[in-house]
């Protein structure tokens, strides 16, 4: 089993291959429902909490992160749901406390 110290050397390694920082063009065609579905668990994802971030998310560049974000929001967009998931999530936060 890897430790800690080998995973993030491999994740470092695979992220620095060529190529892996160019753009690439996805056309994808998947239910509003989905859409929802993936923004949330983007956010989900990125989101510090408690426990430690994944070792790759400890080796990610902030501008990752945030063109990360960036996908999350402009599909949201793209599928006229910006609103809906922000009043779920204001749902989500008032349910917390």
């Amino acid at each position: 089993m890897l430790t800690e110290n080998d995973a993030a050397q491999v994740f470092d390694t695979i992220m620095s291959i060529p190529g892996m920082n160019e753009p690439v063009r996805i056309d994808l065609k998947i239910s509003r429902k989905n859409v929802l579905m993936l923004s949330h668990v983007i956010e989900r994802g990125l989101q510090e909490n408690d426990s430690s971030p994944s070792v790759l998310l400890q080796r990610t560049a902030e501008e990752n992160i945030s063109e990360l974000r960036q996908l999350s929001a402009d599909c949201l967009g793209r599928a006229g749901l910006t609103e809906l998931s922000e009043k779920l999530a204001s749902l989500g936060a008032e349910k917390k406390r």
